[in-house]
């Protein structure tokens, strides 16, 4: 990879932006030192500040690293199936699926 390719994208080599309602999501792909890709997923929504009283953007941001993708989106494509059709995946365990925030 060229030296100078690596310097200006390092940040990001490639962006998505998804207007959807008041939100808008960000699909930016990025590279670590070692010239790994990762995605970061950012939801961006406009607020109203009355303490301000000006605009301002929150934000929320998901780092998906390629060692993830295949369960992401595994995880993903079953909670859009399930919202769709109302059917629960094969194999699912309630129980199973059951984190306690705390323990993380």
């Amino acid at each position: 990879m060229d030296a100078d390719y690596r310097h200006d994208n390092r940040d990001g080599v490639f962006s998505r932006a998804v207007r959807a309602g008041k939100r808008t999501y960000f699909f930016d792909v990025k590279l670590t030192r070692g010239e790994d890709k990762y995605i970061t997923i950012t939801e961006s929504k406009r607020r109203f500040s009355n303490e301000q009283g000006k605009y301002f953007y929150e934000k929320h941001k998901i780092f998906l690293y390629r060692e993830d993708f295949e369960k992401f989106m595994l995880g993903l494509e079953e909670s859009v199936r399930f919202i769709e059709t109302g059917e629960l995946p094969e194999n699912y365990d309630a129980e199973q699926n059951e984190i306690d925030f705390e323990d993380l």
